[in-house]
């Protein structure tokens, strides 16, 4: 995506990824620019809020937080939810002023079982962050650079040797992203089984100009990403999913997180399952669907494709991973908070972000690894039949999560960050710069994997 642009949502997705992205974090900016909501309507779904008195340990300001007004916030989860069409979403968050959990809908459309903060799901480009923190750790130890060129390390890419790892971290190289090509989405549509390998993908990606000189615009690609992930590789000497597992699973007490081999198309039980309307190829310029397939959608006669067991090898080190609401809960607090980097590490890494759309110095950032929403860190994942988002605020000590099974929406929303954007008048008493609009920048870059 050319700086500043915003792409289409379907990989808003298959449009430039970074387009979405971004979108859907200038949406949660939006929604934290809001004034606090309360309201006096009741809800039988299943939630919780419970009190604590203690101050926050990490400095939060309390005025800036409000007390949850649980019956308001389900009332609105159950009407969005509801609105997009979704088998099953889960809430989570998190503050001094205490915990907040809203489970809606099954986690699967035969199923009555509801969803719990141990279901699994796809979390899409969620696993970017894991990525990105391994390289981040790696540069700590001194086996990487972020100023190293990419020649170093792969000497087959275009112009290697003016890219940077740093680049390739925060979306600035300019490389194609291998997702918006049509050779990838219509193998998705035709073939959800084909097992992709790494290097197929850094090929599709590279046999594409790049979109810009290294460092002069920002466009989210996945094939950054798995260039990164290859790397790490070749750097530990081991299989990035054991990379994952012994950095951040093992130390962080992941239970319910995985990397799952490329021909691995199931997920741990128990999780939830995955649906989508839409097709690859179809979204791939306009993520909505059109006014006669939301007709048919809409009168009964068109169902959701199930999507779970796609194989989701085509995302690899960009969105590869499996978690629950807990574990993601966890990984962006330890993430953000600066848990996993030393401090000069840590503060390498907050100040590497910079506005995705250099026309809104205020609007949301992305960094090596990282998005920034308003005072949220974290990231946003969407794949077909899923959508998550995670976001930690190290000021206030605010930790938020929502993932949904239904994705994209027919009318092309990713539905779990858009439920987040609406959520943050209920966490903040003053707005925090436009968190709600910068969700939703996120929200396009990030869709489609």
């Amino acid at each position: 995506m050319s700086p500043g642009g915003a792409v289409p949502r379907a990989e808003r997705r298959r449009r430039p990824h970074g387009a979405r992205f971004a979108a859907l974090a200038v949406m949660l900016s939006a929604a934290l620019v809001a004034t606090a909501c309360s309201s006096d309507d009741s809800s039988d779904s299943a939630s919780s809020s419970t009190a604590s008195g203690s101050p926050s340990s990490g400095g939060s300001s309390s005025g800036a937080l409000v007390p949850f007004d649980t019956a308001a916030m389900d009332k609105l989860i159950d009407d969005m939810a509801t609105e997009y069409r979704e088998i099953g979403m889960m809430v989570l968050i998190r503050t001094p002023q205490g915990e907040y959990v809203k489970s809606f809908g099954t986690v699967s459309s035969d199923s009555k079982d509801a969803p719990t903060l141990d279901t699994k799901v796809r979390i899409g480009s969620n696993t970017k962050t894991w990525t990105g923190t391994a390289i981040m750790q790696l540069v700590q130890e001194g086996k990487i650079a972020i100023d190293d060129p990419v020649s170093k390390y792969r000497p087959d890419v275009p112009n290697g040797a003016n890219i940077t790892i740093g680049q390739l971290l925060d979306m600035r190289s300019g490389l194609y992203n291998y997702t918006e090509t049509l050779t990838l989405n219509e193998a998705l549509d035709n073939d959800p089984q084909k097992v992709w390998q790494p290097e197929e993908l850094v090929a599709l990606g590279l046999s594409n100009p790049p979109y810009f000189p290294p460092g002069t615009g920002y466009h989210y690609s996945n094939t950054n990403t798995v260039l990164l992930g290859l790397i790490a590789e070749k750097l530990e000497g081991k299989p990035i999913a054991q990379i994952f597992q012994d950095r951040f699973f093992s130390k962080l007490n992941m239970t319910g997180s995985s990397f799952p081999a490329n021909t691995d198309t199931s997920i741990p039980a128990p999780y939830a399952s995955g649906y989508s309307y839409s097709g690859n190829v179809e979204t791939l310029d306009e993520p909505a669907l059109s006014p006669e397939r939301i007709a048919a959608i809409e009168a009964g006669t068109v169902q959701p494709r199930v999507t779970t067991n796609d194989n989701p090898s085509w995302t690899w080190s960009a969105g590869q991973g499996i978690a629950t609401a807990n574990d993601l809960a966890t990984w962006v607090k330890a993430m953000g908070s600066g848990e996993l980097l030393n401090e000069a590490t840590q503060k390498l890494r907050i100040d590497s972000v910079q506005p995705t759309d250099p026309a809104k110095p205020d609007g949301a950032g992305y960094g090596y690894g990282i998005a920034q929403m308003g005072p949220l860190y974290g990231h946003i994942g969407e794949m077909p039949g899923y959508n998550s988002f995670m976001g930690y605020d190290p000021i206030n000590d605010v930790t938020m999560v929502v993932w949904a099974n239904l994705a994209p929406t027919i009318d092309g929303n990713a539905a779990a960050a858009a439920v987040a954007s609406k959520l943050v008048p209920f966490v903040y008493n003053v707005p925090a710069p436009d968190t709600a609009s910068d969700v939703d920048e996120v929200a396009d870059d990030t869709s489609g994997g």
